[in-house]
This record gives structure tokens, sequence and C-alpha cells, in this order.
């Protein structure tokens, strides 16, 4: 089973990530994207650079999220592991969604279709909710992807995905304590497991 946790930035996702390798047991995989690899170094590169071509930055990371799957997730997989992904390509769809806004028509579509060939969709993504404007104050805005105007159109890419698959996402309110948070993403892991 593949779940993947996704949110705006600070919305809590890697506080859980970390919290759940600390509490699930068994077989598991716990990995995240952009990752460690030297696509996952590129991709996190442009993060910095406020002149990156948006179209070039999409594809630093699906060419991460392709090495990802062909490395990490899909071995996990085929050896029965549970796999816990920190972001995966729903991240891109919804903030790749924004940054090609001008670039392509109907990037969130467009980002998609390069995925649909080779990607493995999530069993189930925990979606953390909260604030474009407390993603922001949590997260710091250290880089051009955590302005709160920016994070409030990732949000509105990431509800247009939970529309459309509604079965897919479980919404967290990301608002209460960590430890609320952690909490209830351990149980809706546990009662799919």
């Amino acid at each position: 089973m593949l779940i993947t946790l996704e949110g705006i930035d600070g919305s809590g996702k890697t506080t859980v990530w970390e919290g759940l390798r600390e509490e699930l047991d068994g077989s598991v995989t716990f990995t995240r994207e952009p990752t460690d690899s030297w696509y996952g170094e590129a991709a996190e590169r442009s993060i910095g650079d406020e002149a990156a071509d948006p179209l070039a930055e999409l594809f630093l990371y699906t060419a991460d999220h392709a090495d990802h799957l062909s490395r990490v997730v899909r071995p996990a997989l085929d050896a029965g592991h549970l796999v816990v992904s920190d972001r995966y390509s729903d991240s891109r769809y919804a903030y790749q969604g924004v940054t090609l806004d001008g670039t392509v028509e109907d990037p969130m579509a467009y980002v998609q279709r390069v995925h649909d060939p080779f990607t493995r969709a999530p069993d189930l993504t925990l979606y953390f909710d909260v604030a474009p404007e407390t993603g922001a104050e949590r997260s710091g805005t250290t880089n051009k992807f955590e302005a709160a105007d920016y994070l409030a159109q990732v949000q509105d890419n990431y509800e247009r995905l939970i529309d459309a698959e509604p079965d897919r996402f479980v919404r967290v309110d990301a608002t209460q304590s960590p430890e609320t948070v952690l909490a209830t993403a351990r149980s809706e892991i546990e009662r799919r497991r």
C-alpha cells in the first residue's frame, strides 16, 4: 500500500512523517520527495533560484519522481512493504500547476498528463489542511513556494485534486496540536492497512 502525505508548506506533513517513523512498525518504507538522489538535489536547488524556468523545474521534479519510483517505491511495494511518502506526485500537480500558469494551457492537467504514463497512484493520501497564511507563517516564507498568496493558489489546486478523487483523500485538520494531528494520521493508516 502506498500512502502519501500532502498539503501546502507549513501544514505539518514532515512533522507527521517523522512521528509515524517512530510509531509504525513492521515492513514500512519511509520516503519523501524531493529525494536525496542527485535528481532530488537538482530539484531542491531550483527552489532557491527565483529565475528558474518553470518548465525546466517541472522536469527536474518529474525526473526525481521517476527515479524515486524505480529505485524506492516500486521495489518496496513489490516486497510487500507499506510505503509512506512525504510529498509525491500530487505536490507536483498542485505546485507546478501554479508555477506553469501562463506557460501552458491548463497547467495542472498538463503536469498530470506528463506523469500518467509512468507514475503509480497512491492508495491513500492524507491531506493536511491549514490556511495559506498559517502555512506561510509556520514555514517562515523562506523561498518562492512559501508565500501566502502562492500557497492559496496551490491549495486551490489541492482542492481540485480532492474533488476529483474524494475516496483517495482524507482531510486532516492541521490546525490541531501536533500530537492530535499525528494520532489522526496514524489512526487513518491503521484503519486502512
